[in-house]
């Protein structure tokens, strides 16, 4: 009995054969598993990488027409100035990538400049609310540098902020930031300088004329560079290559057919939805494969009212110009529905169905 305790506690004092044997079976085991985890990393690194291939960012895109009539509807200079934050807002949260502002009755000045002179004054609601719609857009530190003092923006600091992605902080940290090139003279080839928000100005690879703003993407900074380095993007490369929502764009238009025929993109709009009480019922659609889609709201009278002021349509039903006339909020309890209440209801209804059908977009 006493040897056989003996025996057994210098097996586990030292060099005994059974220890060595264990220890080796230890060794061995642990390879095993390290060279599993191994695989297991190198698996998942491939599947991130086919998928990164697959998706690439967000390559279809969301526009939203409406009348700037509804402008009119507001009774005081404060209240249009809400009304337009409220449709920014709703853009914002539902990553529309461009508003379009068209006029119902007339023609409409194809830029920004004027001023809103009040309820009747022809074409200068739409001027107002697509100057409002892009200051709100404009990230708040270029704001001085794009938006002097006007009166169409004379209430527009009070509005809330989109808070988008590309409003980025001074200390937040991100592969993108809009910015303006600064009057900063710099050496042949060395590119110019961009305020970007930061605490330290930006250089970026290009020469450009002062004023402008620029996508940046930031490279990474190093701690022995004195100046941080940006390359010039496309506005759109963080939607198509990261899947950023990078704000919208804003556009006026004439008319109602305007809309279509002004379309910035190459082969125009591949789905077109027109939103009345008249159409036909969300659920019964199903929208097909698109890459780019606009959504078009009526005013105070409808979109029948904007087909039968544009004088280029020679209809007088409005779902004729429409993939889908949908009846976005069937059995309504209030007679009518604001436009930036309708904005809210149909895209919190056709995002999901946008979301399924851009899924099956080919690249």
């Amino acid at each position: 009995m006493e040897e056989h305790f003996l025996s057994a506690v210098g097996n586990t004092s030292g060099s005994g054969p059974g220890k060595e044997e264990r220890q080796k079976w230890r060794e061995i085991k642990l390879i095993k598993q390290l060279e599993k985890n191994q695989q297991n990393l190198e698996k998942e690194k491939k599947m991130c990488e086919t998928e990164g291939r697959i998706a690439q960012g967000r390559q279809y895109t969301v526009s939203v027409a409406l009348p700037g009539s509804i402008m009119d509807n507001a009774q005081s200079p404060e209240l249009r100035t809400y009304l337009a934050g409220q449709i920014a807002r709703a853009c914002s949260i539902f990553c529309v990538d461009e508003i379009v502002v068209f006029d119902e009755i007339g023609e409409v000045s194809r830029s920004v400049e004027g001023n809103f002179e009040g309820v009747g004054k022809k074409g200068q609601a739409c001027v107002q609310l697509a100057r409002i719609l892009q200051y709100l857009e404009c990230p708040q530190y270029l704001r001085r540098s794009f938006f002097p003092k006007h009166p169409d923006l004379q209430f527009a600091g009070l509005l809330n902020p989109l808070d988008s992605p590309h409003h980025v902080r001074i200390d937040e940290e991100s592969e993108y930031r809009e910015g303006v090139v600064l009057d900063r003279p710099t050496k042949p080839g060395r590119g110019s300088f961009v305020n970007c928000g930061m605490r330290k100005e930006v250089q970026i690879d290009k020469q450009l004329q002062a004023g402008l703003r620029v996508t940046v993407q930031l490279c990474e900074d190093k701690e022995e560079q004195k100046v941080q380095k940006g390359v010039v993007v496309s506005p759109e490369h963080p939607r198509t290559e990261r899947g950023f929502y990078w704000g919208y764009k804003v556009r006026l238009a004439a008319c109602l057919s305007a809309v279509f025929t002004e379309c910035p993109y190459k082969d125009g709009y591949d789905l077109s939805i027109g939103t009345s009480e008249r159409g036909s019922s969300v659920e019964t659609v199903s929208l097909p494969k698109f890459r780019h889609a606009v959504i078009v709201f009526g005013g105070l009278k409808g979109l029948e009212y904007s087909v039968e002021g544009d004088q280029t349509l020679d209809i007088s039903e409005p779902s004729i110009i429409f993939n889908h006339y949908l009846n976005t909020c069937p059995n309504q309890g209030s007679r009518t529905i604001r436009t930036e209440e309708a904005i809210l209801i149909s895209m919190a209804t056709l995002k999901p169905r946008l979301q399924a059908a851009a899924q099956n977009v080919e690249d």
